[in-house]
């Protein structure tokens, strides 16, 4: 991690930070698409496109600070952040800033307890670059530039941990930003994506190429400011192949989460964005997301669960969406907005499939 962190007047240790131009001066290089820190990818034995990729998540363990000054105590951070959707749309002045939360996470107490904040300032880098808002991933805060404000309420946030980025790897062969999610998974940000449940993700390439990564301690559904509580994480999973002529989840290409008492079904503006918009794909994505979109999408695909998965009636499934489906907004601030729906398994526990 310090040598990623590695950044001097002189040379920076990696170069390309995200999937944009190395020779971009503004905001910096690598300009900073692709901000997330993943792990993988990962090749899975005779995983081919059609196939699909089980994942169980069996344990997320906080990682502890190293500082010996805060020593076995575990951190996260907030941001507000100029993509967030309250941006520009506040009640109190000024209108439009960045504000960067710090929480301290319990897991024993299964709570997150917010501890100081303060408003981003413009930041220069060691290339001399100036970040008017945080604009770029890894800029160190001078902290001669803040205010920190500790007169905030210790409120308890319930733990949410999870993977904002899980998933496989896409069918695209240029680079590919990190933020937008699609029906490969990648940055779905949903809470639910934590121990104890199943993700499973259609295969896009061989060897599936599992990633995972954008740890968060808590999150509610929207991320509405643009971030959750970021923190590090360690997880441990379980990863079988479903052969596509044993997929139980036919006509329905979209991730799909499993707990043990629901199913989750994501829904997305553009579910294939990358096929959908063309060559500029990964530039019109963020002028083009809508709720509605999303929320159609997720409709169909819901649509589409039902009736394959359970062996009902489309007339069956619309009447079940509207009294016993929860539809929620996963996230409005990763390009490529979400709706997800919420199925309750115990709805079906009378019928064989």
């Amino acid at each position: 991690m310090e040598a990623i962190y590695d950044w001097t007047k002189y040379c920076k240790a990696i170069n390309r930070r995200g999937a944009g131009n190395i020779d971009s001066t503004n905001p910096g290089a690598g300009q900073g698409k692709g901000v997330h820190i993943v792990t993988g990818p990962v090749w899975v034995n005779n995983a081919e496109p059609g196939d699909i990729l089980k994942v169980e998540i069996l344990d997320v363990i906080p990682r502890k600070c190293k500082n010996p000054k805060y020593k076995e105590r575990v951190f996260g951070s907030n941001l507000a952040a100029w993509w967030g959707y309250q941006y520009g749309h506040l009640l109190t002045e000024p209108k439009k800033r960045e504000v960067v939360t710090i929480y301290e996470v319990f897991p024993k107490k299964n709570k997150s307890v917010p501890i100081y904040n303060f408003r981003y300032t413009p930041q220069t880098d060691p290339f001399g670059t100036v970040h008017p808002i945080y604009n770029y991933p890894g800029v160190v805060i001078d902290h001669s530039t803040i205010k920190k404000n500790h007169d905030i309420k210790h409120l308890n946030c319930s733990l949410r941990p999870h993977f904002g980025v899980i998933g496989v790897t896409p069918s695209e062969s240029s680079l590919v930003d990190s933020i937008p999610p699609s029906l490969f998974g990648g940055n779905i940000d949903n809470w639910r994506a934590g121990k104890g449940s199943t993700c499973y993700f259609p295969v896009q390439v061989p060897g599936a190429r599992f990633i995972v990564g954008d740890s968060h301690a808590c999150q509610g559904d929207s991320e509405l400011c643009g971030t959750a509580v970021e923190f590090s994480m360690t997880g441990v999973f379980k990863i079988t192949l479903i052969k596509k002529e044993d997929n139980p989840f036919k006509g329905v290409d979209c991730p799909i989460i499993e707990t043990n008492k629901e199913w989750v079904i994501q829904g997305l503006s553009y579910p294939d964005y990358l096929r959908q918009l063309g060559p500029n794909a990964q530039e019109e994505i963020f002028n083009k997301s809508s709720i509605d979109l999303a929320m159609r999408d997720a409709y169909y695909k819901t649509d589409a669960f039902l009736m394959n998965y359970y062996n009902i009636s489309e007339d069956q499934a619309i009447s079940t969406m509207s009294v016993a489906v929860d539809f929620g907004i996963t996230q409005i601030v990763d390009g490529n907005w979400g709706v997800h729906s919420i199925i309750k398994k115990s709805i079906f526990q009378n019928i064989n499939k």
